[in-house]
């Protein structure tokens, strides 16, 4: 070949690559109503199987539907607005602290030997499982798949929910969840509401397993930085690890707050 054939080929081949690349910007374009989905989706299960997706999560991906009640609760979260007050009284917290309190005796062992492990008391778990999922009664009818891919979709958080979707993807492909699977209005699924990615991170077991799902959480917490014995209240060594698991400040105060009236075995839940 000479000199001359061989840069008009590497010119011809860096065209396609640029033409290739172009194509991935511009595919699985967002959207902001359900028009645009079903070629949305096409779109993202073409490039997810030129990411290795596998066939089973494709084919999950392509039963999905526009779940336009997460879009409304998408951009209805507005209890995160309140005071502290106001978001204890409206998550019912004082019957999560005398539930909390309760399980934490009827379940000493189990919380025990989370403790041993991670070295996360019952306290904040045992706030975090109620204030999630009522511990368990309240765990989301919703589509995951769906949910998930109509954020994926959706202009106002493409970048994380995409993470989000590729993770479950994986999860499908492995057998841990399925195009069934139900949760939240977010994709949150499991006793404490574990997202996709958190799952592939730190989950131990079948979440819907309350054990599971408390040990998965506490693995959480210790990988953010929990230290056994210290604090975790505002301003206190583990406080951040109770940060990284919600980013609502309103949410992590109740969390700290229920969590040590849990612990104390105390108090009512007041300020």
């Amino acid at each position: 070949m000479t000199k001359g054939r061989t840069v008009a080929t590497a010119m011809i081949g860096a065209a396609a690559l640029l033409l290739s690349l172009t194509g991935v910007a511009r595919a699985a374009t967002c959207g902001s109503s359900p028009a645009g989905f079903e070629t949305w989706k096409r779109e993202f299960g073409a490039e997810a199987q030129g990411k290795g997706v596998g066939q089973t999560a494709i084919a999950a991906l392509m039963q999905t539907n526009y779940a336009s009640a997460t879009i409304a609760a998408d951009r209805g979260q507005r209890s995160f607005q309140l005071t502290l007050d106001q978001f204890l009284a409206k998550r019912g917290a004082t019957t999560i602290v005398a539930k909390g309190r309760q399980l934490k005796q009827s379940q000493a062992a189990l919380f025990a030997s989370i403790e041993q492990r991670y070295g996360v008391p019952p306290g904040p778990l045992l706030a975090i499982w109620g204030m999630e999922t009522g511990f368990g009664s309240q765990r989301g009818n919703q589509n995951m798949l769906s949910s998930i891919a109509t954020l994926a979709y959706d202009c106002r958080r493409p970048e994380f929910f995409t993470d989000q979707l590729y993770a479950a993807l994986k999860l499908i492909d492995r057998g841990t969840l399925s195009g069934a699977t139900r949760g939240s209005m977010h994709g949150e699924v499991g006793q404490t509401q574990f997202m996709p990615k958190n799952i592939l991170a730190y989950g131990t077991g079948n979440l819907e397993v309350a054990a599971n799902a408390l040990n998965s959480t506490a693995n959480f917490l210790k990988a953010h930085g929990w230290k056994a014995g210290a604090g975790y209240q505002p301003g206190e060594p583990n406080f951040a690890a109770i940060e990284a698991w919600n980013a609502a400040g309103v949410y992590q105060k109740a969390i700290a707050l229920m969590g040590r009236q849990i612990d104390e075995g105390g108090r009512a839940a007041s300020r």
